[in-house]
């Protein structure tokens, strides 16, 4: 199949790059050049990506193909050419023939401690957010919108179009499945996702770049990162989508060192990137330097069934008893015995573990190596 981009191509900002004409994934170019590598890309658990890098021209040209779906705003454009944008809008859910959406959550609250990305946009983009709940409405047909915000007044929320609801500002309380839990009233039974229950969630962010875009009739390709020291201080930063972060840290003069920990996310449920070319992604919500010293080293120590584990879990699972079977590879013994599919992935488990056993880690590896079986029986059968 002949690729729809080479190297040598010339891009402009905002354009939609897809690399094959079946292919449904696309990235939007933010910037201006041309097309200087093609290249594998290993992310989390060893799956393969395409990384497309792009060499700057000195002049800015602005791609005008958004233009013509602004002016008549379906689902259909909105997922051709937004699901790139900040807070990576997971769109192709209201086509998914599987699930019947009939409730938007907008998470105005961030997922991990230390992370503040999403509050920002709550206090500051108001009227994008109003654009972008209204668009929603449009595209979608959907009316029955939720919007979070983190346990303070619901007074100056009223305009925006959607029910505003107060989550605890208690660590893991912003979570999904926490969310249905304490403010819809509705528990995801194992085995299910939100969208099964004909919910789907939304970052505040990814709502307000989709009305900055139909309001401006360009592709936002910035996003709000919480940037958090060796030192816990934090701050909010504005960074391109696809920057490598050797560029960030060198304009805020942070020093990485042998052995210091590179986290994407905070400090509860983020994951080590292993290179300072990482790019930002549009979901990258927070970006955590841990010093050498400071980062917790997973542990062979055996489990001594201290009980830290259980008593902290907000989803009441054996963890002691799960991670046995997780550590062995056991992965359809853990779902089917020990409540694998009812973690809520707060990361408490790992964060209490007196031996230092990576938990959360395990945890992850077990479901993404179920999809993937269940992918591949699929694709087989």
């Amino acid at each position: 199949m002949p690729a729809l981009f080479r190297v040598g191509d010339k891009v402009n900002t905002g354009q939609k790059i897809s690399l094959f004409a079946d292919d449904p994934a696309y990235v939007i170019a933010t910037a201006t050049g041309r097309i200087s590598s093609i290249s594998p890309f290993t992310g989390d658990f060893g799956k393969s990506y395409l990384a497309v890098t792009i060499s700057l021209a000195g002049n800015e040209i602005l791609d005008n193909e958004f233009e013509t779906v602004v002016q008549n705003p379906t689902l259909e454009g909105a997922i051709d050419f937004l699901s790139y944008a900040p807070g990576k809008p997971q769109l192709s859910l209201f086509s998914d023939a599987q699930h019947e959406i009939k409730t938007i959550v907008i998470n105005g609250v961030d997922s991990d401690l230390l992370v503040g990305t999403n509050q920002y946009i709550v206090k500051s983009k108001l009227n994008k957010l109003k654009s972008g709940i209204q668009l929603l409405k449009t595209i979608t047909g959907i009316e029955n919108i939720v919007m979070t915000v983190a346990g303070e007044s619901l007074q100056g929320y009223g305009h925006l179009g959607a029910e505003v609801k107060t989550v605890d500002t208690a660590y893991p309380s912003a979570l999904p499945r926490l969310i249905m839990k304490n403010a819809l009233g509705q528990i995801v039974p194992a085995g299910q996702s939100c969208e099964d229950l004909g919910v789907c969630f939304f970052s505040a962010e990814a709502i307000a770049a989709m009305g900055t875009a139909f309001d401006s009739g360009r592709i936002p390709i910035t996003k709000i990162i919480t940037l958090i020291r060796k030192d816990g201080s934090q701050n909010l930063i504005e960074a391109t989508i696809g920057t490598p972060i050797e560029d960030i840290f060198a304009t805020h003069r942070i020093t990485v060192n042998e052995k210091d920990r590179i986290i994407f996310g905070g400090p509860m449920r983020g994951l080590a990137v292993y290179s300072l070319e990482h790019p930002v992604q549009p979901d990258t919500d927070a970006i955590m330097v841990l010093d050498q010293s400071q980062a917790a080293y997973a542990s062979d120590y055996p489990c001594i069934n201290c009980g830290e584990c259980v008593r902290t879990c907000p989803a009441n699972i054996q963890v002691n008893l799960l991670v046995r079977f997780l550590e062995a590879g056991q992965y359809e013994e853990a779902a089917d015995y020990y409540d694998l599919y009812s973690c809520v992935e707060c990361g408490l488990c790992s964060f209490v573990c007196v031996s230092k056993i990576p938990i959360f880690q395990y945890i992850k590896l077990g479901k993404y190596e179920l999809e993937r079986a269940k992918t591949s029986e699929g694709t087989n059968g």
